[in-house]
C-alpha cells in the first residue's frame, strides 16, 4: 500500500450506478472525509475563517458535518452556524424549515462562504427562497458569496433553474474524480447490437428500453461519468479480490464467503484500471481525487462541469488543469468570510469574553518592548529588551542605538580642538622658553623647571583625548591614571616654586634655616609623585580597577567607563586638591613681592583656577549621567590645564615677545630698588641668611645676574641719608646680596 499511497488521491463510492445515494460501506469508506479536506484546503489558501455549514438532516449530511468540523478545528477556521433541512421534501416543516435556513444565512451577512451537504433537490427549493428574502429585505449579498458545493449537488444545473450566478452567487464544486469513458460507450455499443432475446435476459435493459428501442443518447444523459466510473471500479476491484483470494484455494469446491473478499481489500489489495494503480486505504477509502468544478455564466445561462483544479489528498494540494478558467478560482481569495477585521502586523488577536469563536476577536496593539511581524497573530513576541526596543503597536524590534561620546560629535571637536591648541601652546611655550633659558624672565620663572611643567601639561591635553571615542577597558584605565600623574607632576613643580618664594622672602631668619635645611626639589617632587602613583597603582590592581561598562535605556545603549572604585578616584582627585592647596598658601604669603620676581601671584591665580573648577565638577560628575559626562570631566582638565599655562607662561612670554626692555639685568635690579624703597616692612628674609655654602645654591637664588644697584643721591653717604631711610639701606642691601649671584 505504501506504493500506492504515493501514486494516488482519495475517492469515496457514494453514488449506485443509478445515482442514487447509498448507505455507506467498504467501498465509500467512511463519510466524505477527504471532500471536507479539499474544502478546508480551499478555504485555507483563500484566507476564509468564518463560514456557514447547510446540510441534509440523515446520515450523509450528518457524517459530513462531523469530518468537516473535525477539519476546521484544526485549521483555525470557525463554523458560524450549522443549519439542517429536513431529508424528506413530504416533511410537514419543510417549506419552514427551508425559510428559516434562508434567514440564517441572510442574518450573517459577515459569511460569505457556505458549504452545503445537500441534495439538488433541496438546493432547488433553498435557492430561490433564498433570493426572494433578499429581493424583499433590499439585500444584495448573493453577489459577494461563495457556496461550497458538496458531490450531492455540484454537477446538477438543474438547481440554477430560473436563477443566474448574480442571484446565486459563486459556485465551487467537489466532484468524484471521473477518467476516460471509452469502454462504457463500447459496451453501450455492444447492448445497442445485441439480439432482443439476449436483452430480455438483462433486468437492467428493461429500465431503460422504451418503445422495444435503445435509446444510447438518453442513457448517456442519465448516466454520470463519475458514478459510472466508481462502478466500473468497484467491479474491477471485486473481480481482483475474488481472483486473489481464488489464487490461494480452490474456489470451485468452496464458496467465497464476502468476508475473504473485505478482508482481502483492507490489507492493502491494489489492482488496475485503465494503466493506473488504485488501493484501498484500512479505512475503505479508494486512493482517487476530486475534481473541482467552477459554475459560470454563458448567455444568461448557468453552465456546470468545467474543471478548474484537481486535488490530491497525499500532499493536501490543488493542481490546475484549465488555466483561464483557475484564475476565476484564484479570485475568490479577494472574497473576505471572517468574524473580524484581519489584525494587522503591530497588533494581536483578543477574543471577546465569553465568545466561542476563536475567529471573532478584537486587535489590541502590542504593548512597548513587544512586537508582532504576521496578521492574525494570538500573542505578542518580546523583544530583547537588553539589545532592542520597539514602540507601541511595532511590527519588529529595533536595535538600541550605541551611544558614547564619539569623535564626530560637535561637543568633543571643540574640546578636542581645545586640547590640541593647548598641546601646540605648550611645544611653542617650550620651545621659546629653551631658546631664552639665559634670559632673566626665564630664570626668575624656573628656569628647567618650567620645561617639566610644560611636558606635564602636554600629558595633561593629551589625557582628554582619551576620553572621547567608544570606551574600552585599557582607554578606561589609562584616561584617569595619565591624567592623574601629570597634573601631580605639573603641581609638584608649582609646589617647589612656591615653597622657594616663601623660603626667600617670608620666614623670620631662625626658622628660615631649618626650612631650607629641608628643602630638597628634586625629592619633594619625586616623592609627591610617587605617593600618587601608588595610588593609581592600587586602584588599578584592585578587582574595582576602571573598565567599560554597557548602561542599557529605553531606547539606547550607553558604552561609558565604570571608575570602579569611586574612593580611590576621589582619593587621586583629592591628593592633587592638597598639593594645590599647600601651592595656593604658600604663593598667598609671597603675594607682594616685587614684580620681577612675583610667580605668586600667578601661582595663587592658576590653583584659584584649579580648585574653582575642581569644587564645580565634583557635585557635577556625581549629578550628571549620559555619554556627555567624559565630557565634563575633559572641560575641568582643558579649564585647569589652561590656567596653569595661562597665568605662568603667557605673562613671561609676553615680556619675552613684546617687551624685551623689561627682560635685562637693569631693569630686575631697578624693580628690587623700587620695591625696597616703596614699601620698608616687605623684605624680612634673603639669600643672605643662608649658611655660607648654600648661599649661592640655585634652589634659593633669585636668578637676576650680578649688577651694582643704582646710587642715588641718598646713598652717596651715611650721614646724608634722611632720617627714617636707615631701614631702606639695610634691606636694599640684604636685596642687592640676593640678586648677586
Amino acid at each position: 500500500m505504501t506504493r500506492c499511497e504515493e501514486q494516488c488521491t482519495v475517492q469515496n463510492f457514494r453514488k449506485s450506478p443509478l445515482g442514487g445515494d447509498v448507505k455507506p460501506g467498504i467501498l465509500d469508506g467512511p463519510p466524505p472525509l477527504y471532500q471536507t479536506k479539499a474544502m478546508v484546503r480551499l478555504m485555507v489558501d483563500s484566507g476564509w475563517s468564518w463560514v456557514g455549514v447547510v446540510i441534509t438532516d440523515n446520515d450523509y449530511g450528518h457524517s459530513a458535518l462531523d469530518a468537516l468540523l473535525a477539519q476546521t478545528s484544526e485549521r483555525g477556521i470557525c463554523v458560524a452556524f450549522k443549519v439542517t433541512i429536513p431529508n424528506l421534501l413530504s416533511d410537514p416543516d419543510y417549506s419552514s424549515a427551508v425559510t428559516r435556513v434562508a434567514n440564517v444565512i441572510l442574518t450573517n451577512p459577515r459569511v460569505k462562504v457556505v458549504v452545503a451537504f445537500v441534495t439538488s433537490t433541496h438546493m432547488e427549493f433553498l435557492l430561490p427562497k433564498l433570493k426572494a428574502l433578499e429581493d424583499k429585505q433590499k439585500e444584495s449579498a448573493s453577489g459577494g458569496r461563495v457556496w461550497l458545493a458538496s458531490d450531492g449537488w455540484s454537477s446538477t444545473p438543474e438547481v440554477a433553474r430560473n436563477l443566474d450566478l448574480k442571484s446565486i452567487g459563486q459556485v465551487v464544486g467537489f466532484t468524484f474524480k471521473s477518467s476516460n469513458l471509452e469502454s462504457y460507450r463500447k459496451y453501450l455499443q455492444r447492448l445497442n447490437e445485441t439480439k432482443e432475446e439476449e436483452r430480455r435476459h438483462n433486468p437492467f435493459l428493461d429500465e431503460i428500453l422504451e418503445n422495444g428501442e435503445l435509446d444510447l443518447e438518453e442513457l448517456g444523459k442519465k448516466s454520470q461519468d463519475e458514478t459510472v466510473f466508481s462502478v466500473e471500479l468497484a467491479v474491477r476491484a471485486l473481480a481482483q479480490a475474488v481472483i486473489g483470494v481464488c489464487s490461494s484455494r480452490n474456489c470451485t469446491q468452496k464458496s467465497i464467503e464476502p468476508w475473504e473478499v473485505l478482508r482481502a481489500l483492507k490489507q492493502g489489495f491494489e489492482f488496475e484500471q485503465d494503466g493506473e494503480t488504485y488501493c484501498f486505504e484500512e479505512n475503505g477509502e479508494i486512493n482517487l481525487g476530486y475534481e473541482v468544478t467552477l459554475w459560470n455564466s454563458k448567455e444568461g445561462k448557468v453552465q456546470v462541469g468545467d474543471i478548474v483544479a484537481e486535488y490530491h489528498p497525499v500532499n493536501d494540494s490543488f493542481t490546475h488543469t484549465i488555466l483561464p478558467l483557475a484564475a476565476y478560482l484564484t479570485d475568490l481569495k479577494e472574497v473576505v468570510s471572517r468574524c473580524s477585521e484581519s489584525c494587522l502586523p503591530g497588533q494581536r488577536k483578543q477574543t471577546f469574553e465569553g465568545q466561542q469563536h476563536t475567529c471573532c476577536h478584537k486587535c489590541i496593539n502590542c504593548t512597548e518592548n513587544h512586537y508582532s511581524n504576521s496578521t492574525d497573530m494570538d500573542h505578542c513576541l518580546s523583544c530583547d529588551t537588553d539589545r532592542e526596543w520597539s514602540e507601541k503597536g511595532s511590527s519588529r524590534c529595533t536595535p538600541k542605538t550605541l551611544e558614547y561620546f564619539s569623535w564626530d560629535d560637535g561637543f568633543a571637536v571643540v574640546l578636542l580642538t581645545l586640547a590640541a591648541l593647548g598641546i601646540l601652546l605648550s611645544l611653542l611655550v617650550g620651545a621659546l622658553f629653551l631658546h631664552q633659558r639665559q634670559t632673566p624672565v626665564v630664570k626668575a620663572a624656573g628656569g628647567g623647571l618650567c620645561q617639566v611643567i610644560l611636558l606635564s601639561l602636554i600629558g595633561s591635553f593629551i589625557s582628554t583625548m582619551v576620553f572621547v571615542g567608544k570606551p574600552s577597558d585599557l582607554t578606561c584605565k589609562v584616561r584617569q591614571v595619565l591624567f592623574g600623574l601629570s597634573f601631580t607632576l605639573c603641581v609638584s613643580c608649582i609646589l617647589v616654586k612656591s615653597l622657594k618664594i616663601l623660603l626667600a622672602f617670608q620666614f623670620n631668619p631662625a626658622l628660615g634655616r631649618v626650612f631650607r635645611r629641608l628643602y630638597q626639589p628634586h625629592i619633594i617632587v619625586c616623592g609627591c609623585l610617587t605617593l600618587q602613583l601608588l595610588t593609581c597603582l592600587l586602584w588599578l590592581l584592585l578587582s574595582s580597577s576602571p573598565r567599560e561598562k554597557l548602561s542599557f535605556h529605553p531606547t539606547s545603549m550607553l558604552a561609558e567607563c565604570d571608575e570602579g572604585s569611586y574612593v580611590a578616584f576621589g582619593v587621586m582627585l583629592s591628593y592633587i586638591a592638597v598639593l594645590a592647596l599647600v601651592c595656593f598658601f604658600c604663593a598667598f604669603k609671597g603675594r607682594k613681592l616685587p614684580q620681577k620676581y612675583n610667580e605668586a601671584k600667578f601661582i595663587t591665580l592658576g590653583m584659584l583656577l584649579y580648585l574653582i573648577s575642581w569644587a564645580i565638577f565634583v557635585p557635577v560628575y556625581i549629578t550628571t549621567s549620559g555619554k556627555y559626562l567624559p565630557a565634563v570631566e575633559m572641560g575641568v582638565i582643558l579649564i585647569s590645564s589652561y590656567g596653569i599655562l595661562g597665568c605662568h607662561f603667557l605673562p613671561k612670554c609676553y615680556i619675552i615677545l613684546f617687551r624685551k626692555e623689561h627682560n635685562t639685568k637693569d631693569a630686575f635690579i631697578q624693580d628690587v630698588h623700587n620695591y625696597a624703597f616703596r614699601d620698608q616692612n616687605t623684605v624680612s628674609a634673603c639669600e643672605c641668611d643662608l649658611p655660607e655654602d648654600k648661599r649661592t645654591g640655585p634652589p634659593f637664588t633669585i636668578s637676576v645676574p650680578s649688577m651694582s644697584l643704582p646710587q642715588p643721591h641718598i646713598l652717596a653717604a651715611p650721614h646724608q641719608v634722611p632720617a627714617g631711610s636707615k631701614g631702606y639701606l639695610n634691606r636694599h642691601a640684604r636685596l642687592r646680596r640676593c640678586t648677586s649671584t
